[in-house]
């Protein structure tokens, strides 16, 4: 799973997401828990990572865009050894054909 860089009780969690479809990704919206060292989800946040409104641009075929998700924690965080774990809920694609984020994404780690 990406690293977390903890900030005080923000977690930042570094991603990428390359396009390895023919086609431009208009949409993608992704889901990122985060874990203490005893496995307890300590925050969570749920975005658009690429487009979700009107005039966002896309993501072309083969092009990659990183970004840093920000996962604010209701409490103050009393461990820096946290991890993350990043779903896809939504991938649609130029013309609004939805795709299966769970057999067309494959999250990989650095």
């Amino acid at each position: 799973m990406p690293t977390a860089v903890v900030s005080g009780q923000k977690v930042i969690v570094p991603l990428a997401l390359k396009n390895d479809f023919t086609e431009t990704i208009a949409s993608a919206r992704a889901a990122v828990f985060v874990s203490d060292d005893q496995g307890k989800v300590v925050g969570q946040a749920t975005r658009w990572v690429i487009g979700g409104a009107p005039g966002k641009p896309g993501l072309d075929p083969k092009a990659t865009n990183a970004f840093h998700f920000v996962v604010t924690s209701s409490k103050p965080l009393e461990s820096t050894n946290l991890t993350a774990k990043v779903v896809f809920t939504r991938l649609v694609l130029e013309g609004g054909k939805s795709v299966d984020p769970k057999k067309n994404v494959v999250i990989k780690e650095k």
